[in-house]
């Protein structure tokens, strides 16, 4: 401990002395929607949250304050670079310090166990060591900036169906070495200054409430003592959340703490003792942040700092997987493309022109600028190279108004009189708790009005549509085209009940270039008795409907008539978003036979994938490159052009293995039976699944390639290290990520594996990624844990270490080893 932590625990215990039970009590629950109240007799401000795991949105749901959009976490992950992810974090902590923030609920990691996972984008990786590694960077990143982190969701939140209350049935073997053990890297080399606890339960016990693995296992075993708060609405209960270690039941202002737990201390329920806990975790929190008076904050000065864009458009190109690229036309390869005066490219698809740079759900944020792949290789290209075709939308329904619309949201009262006003994004409305524009509130606003105008893209007739639960007035050119009520269905989430089904509402004939008026006015309803007030509707858009052959027979020909042909391809919010789980891998709409038109046309045919987490890619034989952009966030469309072009090499490595087809995933359940989503598959998830199975990817774990070539020189091992050699033998400058897997080895006394113990048959141990020029080799020592030689001994209760021999395997990915070595330990 410090004397600067041993000072900030001083005045930590003189500030808790100084409360009394009620105001004890009203600092574990929020004020609001954000924020826990202030206690200026103790000198602590309000400490203040937002969500922020590719982004700080802040506290209001709005494009006046502008966020930078970086790369999905996925992206980040397939950088395999926790130094970079630091990197990424201290630009987020400068975000959260201008926004006034001082807590990012961020990051994000639960594992890839089943790729239907709805929220996949949001996570890092179905590997537990590459997710601890990267989850570390980031949570070190942002806290180098004096802001907290608050890792999530503890434990156990792999789906979105049923959220709420699954039942995660998980043995305690594969509870510790794969779904905590994130956690307790992030725990060991990062201190968290915060935990957030999930909505489900993990075997029988709602997580809130959780004190063996809150209390036992976080606080106790590994020493966690940063501040434990509730996922929002997860607190449930007054005396069993509070003794199962959750410090902070968000949002507020009606919560299970406040006046609940002081009156539950007062009946004998609960021990004064367990609230000062809690309380004690708080205050060191607000004092790590600089918001206690007397404490020293964690960080005195803020770093250096960053310049958003370009670290985005850095890391977007560092994420940026290159899965195939095979020689055309006499070239060694199709990527990167010859920029030879001359040279022209055909770029199609819908997502190139409308690309779609973030997930769904409460991590969006609205940023400033968005460079799609259409700005990017429009400004990076020639004069004349570039043509554009549509050639197939990954979605025929309507979605909020975007492109082409200007937007504000106008708040009037019951007479009319405006009350409240703020820009919008899109034609998106998600205001929770006091999430309002300046002056609005929940009782004096009558009705919202989404209003502006829209400059079409086309000429044609185009449909307009609501989504969300409510009365509406749709008007366009200043007509009423459509007045009723939307009711609620069968949606089990309210993220799925805001993100699901659009309803197309009328029809308008409007012409390119010309601008009409738009509004689509919501009627609140009588919102007094419930816990927590929030506004959720869209104004929905979609263009004039073209037959979809005609749009594929003109990408062809835009295609057949240029040297190489982009055609990026996407998913969509109805298919990746945070509140519902997916169904298949399938992209949507007429996108696969779009690819296999413009392939059959043109050899030279390079397929840009932008989705958060694994699709099926049927043609992927049939192109010459395949390269996988995530959701790259705002400067993508700028990385994209830079990695094309060869000014940028894509850096990435897969941090989730693809199948080929959704039928070969091994683990696909996300949907409980009465109530339980039972881990049945073990320890078998993502790769390791796979090897055990036989099952052949369509590409591997830790799959990528980039522009230069490696060959592997040597490989020396001993109990703690690996030394692995690499030579560049290619013709550019380029990075490496040398992955380390252990394999147990049969013990020849007996056939079987040294004391297996059931255990896959290989498993990532280490990684690390060196850089080299042509020609140059690089030797990298990487450290090998021990705990990748422990198992969880489950009669035990405790790890063992596991002797016996070992293959120590140097690998280009899972499905590509280089070296190996044979190391035996006791």
């Amino acid at each position: 401990m410090t004397d600067a932590d041993q000072v900030r625990n001083s005045v930590v215990e003189e500030a808790l002395g100084k409360l009394d039970l009620d105001t004890k009590t009203r600092l574990l629950a929020g004020q609001d929607m954000w924020s826990l109240p202030a206690v200026p007799e103790i000198g602590l401000a309000s400490l203040v949250m937002s969500d922020g795991p590719i982004g700080v949105r802040g506290v209001r749901w709005t494009a006046d304050d502008p966020s930078i959009a970086l790369p999905s976490p996925t992206a980040l992950a397939a950088a395999w670079d926790p130094g970079l992810a630091r990197r990424a974090g201290r630009l987020l902590a400068q975000e959260a310090r201008r926004k006034g923030v001082h807590v990012l609920l961020a990051p994000t990691v639960n594992l890839h166990r089943s790729p239907l996972g709805g929220r996949h984008f949001e996570c890092y990786s179905e590997d537990p060591y590459l997710t601890g590694a990267v989850g570390a960077g980031y949570v070190n990143g942002v806290q180098d900036g004096g802001v907290g982190t608050t890792v999530k969701h503890f434990v156990g939140n792999d789906a979105e169906t049923d959220r709420f209350t699954v039942d995660s049935v998980i043995a305690p073997r594969p509870l510790r070495e794969l779904y905590l053990a994130p956690f307790e890297a992030i725990v060991a080399h990062a201190r968290p200054w915060g935990i957030m606890t999930a909505y489900n339960q993990v075997n029988g016990t709602t997580m809130t409430e959780h004190r063996y693995l809150v209390n036992e296992v976080l606080r106790g075993e590994w020493g966690f003592d940063g501040c434990n708060v509730s996922d929002w609405m997860a607190a449930r209960s007054t005396t069993g959340d509070i003794e199962g270690g959750m410090d902070v039941a968000m949002p507020g202002p009606q919560s299970v703490y406040g006046p609940a737990l002081a009156e539950a201390v007062r009946a004998g329920e609960v021990a004064e003792s367990v609230v000062d806990d809690a309380v004690r975790n708080v205050l060191r929190l607000a004092a790590r942040v600089g918001i206690l008076a007397g404490a020293p904050a964690a960080v005195p000065e803020a770093p250096a700092p960053v310049d958003g864009q370009a670290l985005a458009r850095e890391l977007a190109a560092r994420g940026f997987v290159l899965v195939r690229n095979e020689a055309v036309a006499g070239r060694s390869a199709a990527l990167p493309l010859d920029a030879a005066a001359g040279r022209t490219v055909a770029l199609i698809g819908a997502a190139a022109r409308d690309a779609r740079v973030l997930g769904g759900g409460s991590a969006t944020v609205f940023p400033e600028r968005i460079v799609s792949p259409l700005d990017g290789l429009t400004a990076a290209l020639p004069d004349g190279a570039l043509t554009y075709r549509v050639g197939a939308d990954p979605s025929e329904e309507l979605a909020p108004a975007g492109k082409g619309f200007e937007l504000r949201a106008v708040c009037r009262d019951a007479s009319g009189a405006v009350v409240g006003e703020g820009g919008l994004p899109s034609g998106q409305v998600q205001w929770i708790g006091n999430d309002l524009p300046a002056g609005a509130t929940y009782e004096n606003m009558a009705s919202i009005e989404v209003t502006g105008t829209f400059v079409p893209r086309e000429s044609g007739e185009h449909a307009f549509g609501t989504r969300g639960l409510g009365a509406f007035t749709l008007a366009v050119g200043g007509r009423t085209l459509w007045e009723g009520v939307q009711e609620m269905g069968d949606e089990a989430d309210p993220f799925e009940a805001f993100f699901g089904a659009p309803s197309e509402r009328a029809r308008a004939d409007l012409a390119e270039g010309e601008p009409v008026e738009v509004s689509l006015t919501f009627h609140l309803p009588d919102m007094t008795a419930l816990p927590l007030k929030a506004v959720m509707f869209s104004l929905l858009h979609l263009g004039p409907r073209r037959d979809a052959d005609e749009l594929i027979a003109e990408a062809v020909e835009a295609a057949r008539a240029a040297d190489t042909a982009v055609v990026v391809v996407a998913t969509t919010d109805r298919v990746e978003s945070e509140g519902f789980d997916r169904k298949d891998l399938a992209l949507p709409g007429r996108q696969d036979d779009l690819v296999r038109a413009v392939a059959a046309a043109n050899p030279n045919t390079v397929v840009v994938v932008n989705a958060g987490s694994p699709v099926e890619l049927p043609w992927r034989e049939d192109v010459a490159a395949v390269l996988l952009t995530w959701f790259p966030g705002q400067e993508g469309g700028a990385a994209l052009a830079d990695v094309l072009l060869g000014d940028a090499e894509p850096g990435g490595r897969l941090p989730t293995t693809w199948p080929a087809r959704f039928a070969d995933a091994p683990v696909t359940e996300v949907v409980p039976t009465d109530g339980r989503l039972e881990y049945r598959e073990g320890l078998l998830i993502g790769y390791r699944a796979y090897e055990r199975h036989g099952i052949e990817p369509a590409f591997p774990f830790g799959h990528g390639l980039g522009y230069t070539d490696w060959t592997y020189e040597s490989l020396e091992v001993t109990a703690t290290t690996a030394r692995v050699r690499v030579t560049n033998t290619g013709a550019r400058t380029g990075r490496e990520v040398v992955q380390v897997y252990l394999a147990p080895r049969a013990d020849p006394s007996d056939g079987a594996p040294s004391a297996a113990a059931e255990r896959p048959a290989s498993w990532l141990a280490a990684f690390a990624g060196v850089e080299a020029g042509p020609g140059e080799s690089v030797e990298t020592e990487i450290a090998l844990p021990a705990r990748a030689f422990e198992i969880w001994d489950e009669e035990a209760g405790g790890w063992r270490r596991i002797g016996g021999s070992y293959e120590v395997r140097a690998s280009h990915s899972h499905g590509d080893t280089r070296l190996t070595a044979v190391l035996d330990i006791s």
